[in-house]
């Protein structure tokens, strides 16, 4: 078990949960917390597990939040040098980056070099570095324990499995978002409102927006190949309405191992925090004689052809990758603005992947810059 944790993303769904587990576990203390604008929420945040420091995104943001909270003795900073600062803070052994998009690269890769246990959420950094990040890792000798609920899943399947060789496939369940099963006529008229009503989860907009077009599953293939050292042949996605099997693990025997549990992400956020123990968790168990059936089908490539694109930049490799990540959070920030419909996601971010200069071997400056690059095609695009 961790004993002092930094969160990056505090005051999102994520940051906010892994409190609720922290609160649980005495034996944890916070480090530091960022968040993006949301002073109220981080100064209540900054008062019941008083870190020693406190990161905003905005100057303006920081300097409101040092007023809030004048009466304790936490340091205030922002930007990226303070999300730089909290991933490294000396007290902390152990970071939750839970961070949304391409933000999430710089500190992640600072906390690993500074030789902290990485409870992994932001699925950017491996999406967009992750061989650089995965490397890093193995060179500074750090656990990335995965906190999203699939690779989580996975992360259990395998604990004592044996050698990668005996690992036929990864198998990533799916709900298939709040449009499963609707027609191309119907997905053209679908409004932001009903895009942000996911079936079974409380998230955040931008990755309910993602599992409402698949992309965020189309992500996961990505991050799973890259932190379990996979080829793209061998992870799958399967449809899984119920979110019960949260993923599951095929061996070349023929044995399937899966993940069961209720859809609450603080299991495995505790997990990541108390690894390589489990203790009780506040989650409600799973009664399988009131779970309903559970069942499975083939993802719909056609209707949802972002999971199809992220498949073949997987294939790509190289700066497609970060391309079609950063044309992905540009283009749901434009329709959560509702200036882009639906369908004009996939159409912005696969055009944008096929405009910015590919790069099969991209430096971390070379990444960065091919985000910026697809976000300002995506800007443009939108225009056309």
């Amino acid at each position: 078990m961790v004993k002092c944790v930094s969160i990056l993303g505090s005051t999102g769904s994520i940051g906010r949960q892994s409190l609720d587990i922290i609160s649980r576990l005495p034996e944890i203390r916070v480090a530091a917390l960022t968040a993006g604008t949301s002073v109220e929420r981080m100064a209540q945040q900054c008062r019941d597990f008083q870190p020693e420091l406190a990161v905003m995104a905005t100057r303006e943001a920081a300097e409101a939040l040092a007023a809030e909270i004048k009466e304790l003795p936490i340091r205030v900073s922002y930007g990226e040098e303070g999300l730089v600062e909290a991933a490294t803070i000396a007290s902390a052994d152990c970071v939750i980056t839970a961070v949304v998009g391409m933000v999430g690269l710089k500190p992640t890769l600072a906390a690993i070099r500074a030789g902290k246990r990485i409870g992994l959420a932001n699925k950017e950094t491996l999406v967009c570095a992750g061989e650089l990040v995965m490397a890093e890792a193995e060179k500074n000798h750090v656990e990335i324990i995965p906190v999203d609920s699939e690779h989580s899943a996975i992360f259990q399947c395998l604990m004592g499995s044996g050698e990668k060789k005996e690992i036929k496939r990864l198998i990533l369940t799916c709900s298939g978002g709040p449009f499963f099963g609707k027609s191309k006529e119907e997905l053209s008229k679908v409004t932001k409102a009903d895009a942000l009503k996911h079936p079974n989860w409380k998230m955040g907009a931008k990755i309910t927006i993602d599992c409402a077009t698949l992309m965020n599953k189309g992500l996961e293939v990505i991050e799973a190949m890259r932190l379990y050292r996979m080829p793209l042949e061998q992870v799958d996605v399967v449809i899984h309405r119920q979110s019960i099997v949260h993923s599951m693990v095929e061996f070349v025997d023929g044995a399937v191992m899966a993940q069961m549990g209720t859809p609450d992400m603080r299991l495995p956020i505790q997990l990541a925090l108390t690894y390589p123990e489990r203790i009780a968790c506040p989650v409600d168990g799973l009664d399988l004689l009131t779970c309903g059936s559970l069942t499975f089908s083939k993802p719909d490539t056609d209707h949802f052809p972002c999971l199809a694109l992220a498949y073949r930049c997987a294939k790509q490799g190289g700066t497609a990758c970060p391309a079609m990540n950063g044309a992905n959070e540009e283009a749901v920030a434009m329709y959560l603005r509702d200036e882009i419909g639906f369908y004009d996601i996939y159409r912005l971010v696969s055009s944008a992947v096929e405009e910015v200069p590919f790069i099969p071997n991209p430096t971390l400056e070379e990444i960065l810059e091919t985000d910026r690059l697809a976000r300002e095609a995506v800007r443009r695009l939108s225009k056309s």
